[in-house]
């Protein structure tokens, strides 16, 4: 297995990122670009809340005219009927407004995570090699969910709670000055401490989010090596790991749920304190005349009533508080590097997964002078490469591990960008072309040969799904999985498992060539594509690899001498540098390398004793 890629680049994705921070300003401007779409579903919801909040602002008035009444034995039947329909209607408005609310930040996730998984799938390799897949998916997950909590709360929490908190203060004033003097003054001594709370849920949630974060990432390198694990009798290791992440996720949703409480017991014990002190200051001017009973019941009743606004102020601090570290996290996914959109349509025959109607020409390939690095902090990989390959025909490359030879096949398909020099496809530098074009191009079989969860019908579609039945049985044939598809218990139509984990290392490869053959490519990359293979499977593939050459450019990086020797030409690699180009014959006797590559790596037989090995 070629081991082109550095060997530290992993250690760098292991690397904790910076804990992502983002101006208010700046939050701000990216929330409102996610709500932006539903502003008119959010005013909606905002109005029905606050027409709720204010039939709530009336019925302390009809309380005071109740109590009023009862003073003059009037009739108080007006009252309750006007009182009882101010309290449903009120409900009715506050439960329509939550629904819409709701709905409506769901839709806001909605919205984030399709345009966050858009944005995800077209990152650039390096960027993905930074990055923790299992960081990048709780990204998705976890921190989208938490725009719904800032969508309804930070928003239109704060703008009817504020609304409301104003109208109940200026009908206070109405009734009492003197006591609204009072209740404002302890409000303010209690509600100071306010400042000192709200950065310490921020932090605390930030630390929560990057833990749950770091979970997925334990998750998805445990299961993405089960079997690895399972043989190391790792399994308490990496448990230790998980929940070692579980448990900072746990210190930080309980840090942040100690300061929110705290928060909130400020605004019951800023009312309560409030309470006694308006029934102390109020009983006395009752006592002298200064107001009368039914005034400072009323006031009594406003100043309860002011809970529910200043309830959800604070709440949408919080909510802001949690709210900006998911937004911080997402913004940090959106920002990292991305291929370029497509502009231009494809043309007839590369539509994505098409089998051309008619054979299209084979690919021509060429390295001028390619230098290429994977980061500014690694040694390079290629150190002028040159090469040319005329289209059609078998090209082999061979070579110690390290060599840069699936790094060839990393460029060619403009997964990475060469440093220097040039790429070119069909005498055009790769970067000339549009991207999906040029993909559409090609068939590439990597060294491990990913299987995916779905079907063996799904995998084999994968990257043509507008293939015929016909087209399809061709390809199992050429490729010896007919056999395996009438063994099946559902044939064509039974799951494979995770990652294929329900077929052997051959049939996975087989799969990932039927899949790359399926596709009817112009150029055909094989990475060690049959490694995994017996020697009678590996016989037939290959004659289904000469057969495709026939139509096709072929390049193939092989460990195997029988590969080697079919193929029209061989690169030979070393250091990252083109050391010769030639036959088997021609470089068996003209470079050493080579020869001695022949004589220990490959299988050093004669092509006749090859065949009959394999028969």
């Amino acid at each position: 297995m070629s081991t082109d890629t550095p060997r530290t680049a992993p250690a760098a994705a292991d690397a904790d990122p910076p804990q992502p921070s983002l101006p208010v300003r700046k939050t701000w401007r990216v929330l409102y670009g996610h709500i932006r779409p539903h502003r008119a579903a959010i005013a909606l919801g905002g109005l029905l809340t606050l027409v709720g909040s204010a039939a709530g602002l009336v019925q302390p008035l009809a309380a005071k005219a109740l109590v009023e009444r009862l003073g003059v034995h009037e009739s108080i039947t007006m009252l309750l009927v006007l009182l009882t329909a101010l309290v449903v209607a009120g409900a009715v408005a506050e439960a329509v407004g939550a629904y819409v609310l709701e709905r409506t930040a769901e839709s806001v996730v909605l919205a984030a995570r399709r345009q966050l998984v858009a944005r995800l799938l077209r990152l650039r390799m390096p960027a993905v090699d930074r990055s923790k897949p299992g960081d990048l998916m709780s990204r998705v997950t976890a921190d989208t969910t938490l725009l719904r909590a800032i969508t309804t709360q930070s928003l239109v929490s704060a703008g009817t709670g504020l609304a409301t908190l104003v109208g109940a203060i200026v009908f206070m004033a109405l009734l009492e000055p003197v006591l609204l003097g009072v209740t404002v003054a302890v409000i303010v001594l209690i509600g100071s401490s306010m400042g000192l709370v709200m950065p310490r849920i921020s932090k605390a949630t930030k630390r929560a989010q990057e833990a749950v974060g770091a979970i997925s990432t334990a998750l998805e390198r445990t299961f993405g090596a089960f079997r690895t694990v399972k043989a190391s009798g790792a399994e308490r290791r990496e448990e230790a790991a998980i929940e070692a992440a579980a448990r900072e996720a746990w210190r930080g949703g309980v840090r942040a749920a100690k300061w929110q409480s705290l928060a909130m017991s400020s605004v019951g014990l800023a009312v309560q304190v409030s309470f006694l002190a308006v029934l102390g200051v109020g009983g006395a001017r009752v006592a002298s005349g200064a107001t009368d009973i039914a005034t400072l019941i009323a006031f009594l009743l406003y100043l309860f009533y002011l809970i529910d606004p200043i309830s959800r102020l604070v709440e949408a601090a919080s909510a802001y508080q949690v709210g900006s570290a998911a937004i911080a996290r997402m913004a940090e996914a959106e920002g990292l590097e991305t291929e370029p959109l497509e502009t231009e349509p494809l043309e007839a025959g590369d539509q994505e997964g098409a089998g051309a109607p008619t054979p299209a020409k084979p690919a021509s390939i060429a390295f001028e002078g390619v230098t290429f690095r994977y980061r500014p902090d690694l040694p390079p990989v290629h150190h002028g490469v040159d090469f040319v390959v005329p289209g059609g025909g078998m090209t082999a490359f061979v070579g110690p591990s390290g060599a840069g030879k699936s790094t060839v096949f990393g460029l060619v398909e403009r997964f990475y960008e060469a440093d220097g020099g040039r790429v070119l496809v069909d005498g055009t530098d790769v970067r000339d072309w549009p991207l999906e074009r040029l993909r559409a191009q090609i068939g590439y079989v990597e060294q491990d040969a990913p299987v995916l969860s779905g079907t063996l019908r799904e995998n084999l579609l994968f990257a043509a799904p507008g293939a015929t039945d016909d087209q399809l049985a061709r390809v199992l044939t050429r490729t010896r999985l007919d056999g395996l598809v009438e063994r099946l218990p559902e044939g064509l139509e039974t799951p494979v498992g995770h990652r294929g984990s329900k077929l052997s290392g051959g049939e996975r490869q087989r799969v990932a060539i039927a899949r790359a053959l399926l596709r009817e490519p112009r150029l055909l990359l094989l990475d060690e594509a049959t490694s995994q293979l017996d020697a009678v499977n590996e016989l037939a593939l290959r004659d289904t690899v000469a057969e495709a050459a026939r139509t096709t450019t072929v390049l193939v990086v092989a460990h195997r001498l029988s590969t080697v020797t079919l193929a029209d030409r061989i690169v030979v690699m070393e250091a990252g540098r083109v050391r010769a180009i030639g036959t088997h014959a021609e470089l068996v006797a003209s470079d050493p390398l080579y020869g001695e590559l022949a004589a220990t790596q490959f299988l050093a037989t004669a092509p006749d004793d090859r065949a009959n090995q394999a028969s």
